[in-house]
């Protein structure tokens, strides 16, 4: 089976994507049929240059005084913190060699808090705080915590919405600085991804990799910050709960390249990624179901801005075919041991959909974070 995935991989490139690593870059926007023809109905992503210019976002928003004087009489927003910028991602469970799903702690600040935490905190170095601060609430955020700003950019993005047929059914708002990584994933929308300040970049894998992402289940953790002590908790959910992920971290350190390779050949030794930088003015389009891992690049100021519309998918003929190749039970002899504490018997999720990433998800949207600092407090 390893002979017949690999000729896939490779096929899919040369028939459609390309054998290079760089993306198709349209230098203005397209047209709405130019979009779906070329885009949409062949799942492929394009990055678009001249997309969101006559935003006044642009020019305002890497001023933080016009941001907090802005959102100055809004109610507070949703700050995510974690030791090391990777929310929602696989770590070390403490005092186990087990991996868990963490889930950051999640508390409700005024925005001029929330922004100084970021700006303040963008020295990897830095001793003042023991953690990292991002804004990232997946909850249509945009329109709800941040709809004084709604003004500065597009409700939806227009050539698109008359491609897709539909108005965007969330529109997000991201504000963090360069320690935010956001780990391979995937998301069951068509994502146009717009950066207004800093830059963000992209590793992306086409759906049919799947097998390449080594997707186990790991038991669910949320982290808890205690003010006082400056320090974090991780504690594993209950009822238990686990969470299917992607295992592999594309960016290794040299003390631990040769067996994280041996470990997940399938990803280091098959094709390259694509790769692709954001910058202020253009637009990612990200297609549903294609796996992406996410860094960020700060501007002077030490922010990275970005604005993302998710779009419905079409669960059309492409995602029974995708339904299908994840059902073909491929494991190669070198696949990480799953934690100890995982059970045949959990109901899972069917791959690492954006359990912390999806608008829909019930957790996310609707779910209490406890043992938050001054209180219990629920996400909106």
């Amino acid at each position: 089976m390893k002979k017949e995935l690999e000729a896939l991989w490779e096929e899919v490139r040369e028939l459609s994507l390309g054998n290079s690593t760089e993306i198709d870059h349209l230098n203005s926007p397209p047209t709405p049929l130019q979009f779906l023809r070329d885009y949409v109905s062949q799942n492929k992503p394009c990055l678009i240059s001249s997309a969101t210019l006559h935003w006044p976002a642009l020019s305002s928003w890497s001023q933080h005084t016009y941001l907090t004087q802005s959102l100055s009489a809004s109610p507070n927003v949703s700050v995510h913190l974690t030791p090391h910028g990777n929310a929602d991602a696989l770590v070390p469970f403490p005092n186990t060699n087990n991996l868990c799903f963490a889930s950051p702690h999640v508390q409700q600040l005024p925005f001029r808090e929330a922004l100084h935490l970021i700006t303040t905190n963008s020295d990897s170095n830095s001793n003042t705080q023991k953690f990292v601060a991002y804004l990232q609430q997946q909850n249509d955020c945009f329109r709800s915590e941040y709809s004084a700003l709604s003004s500065d950019c597009d409700d939806h993005i227009q050539w698109a919405t008359e491609a897709l047929g539909s108005l965007p059914e969330a529109v997000n708002l991201w504000i963090g600085n360069h320690r935010s990584v956001t780990s391979f994933h995937k998301d069951h929308y068509e994502n146009l991804y717009a950066v207004v300040s800093g830059e963000k970049h992209f590793l992306l894998l086409p759906p049919t990799d799947y097998h390449r992402m080594y997707i186990r289940n790991y038991p669910a953790a949320r982290y808890s910050y205690s003010q006082e002590s400056g320090e974090f908790a991780l504690e594993l959910e209950k009822p238990a709960r686990y969470v299917p992920w992607c295992s592999v971290n594309p960016y290794l350190s040299p003390e631990n390249m040769e067996a994280e390779m041996s470990k997940f050949p399938l990803y280091f030794n098959g094709p390259k990624p694509f790769q692709c930088t954001v910058k202020p003015g253009q637009i990612l389009y990200l297609p549903s179901m294609w796996f992406h891992h996410v860094r960020q690049s700060p501007d002077a100021g030490g922010m990275t801005i970005a604005i993302n519309y998710w779009y419905d998918m079409q669960f059309d003929i492409k995602y029974a075919y995708f339904n299908f190749l994840k059902s073909i039970q491929y494991r190669s002899i070198h696949d990480p041991t799953l934690p100890e504490t995982a059970s045949k018997d959990t109901d899972t999720e069917s791959d690492c959909d954006s359990i912390a990433y999806g608008f829909k998800d019930e957790f996310s949207a609707n779910g209490s974070v406890e043992n938050l600092v001054g209180g219990s407090t629920k996400e909106e």
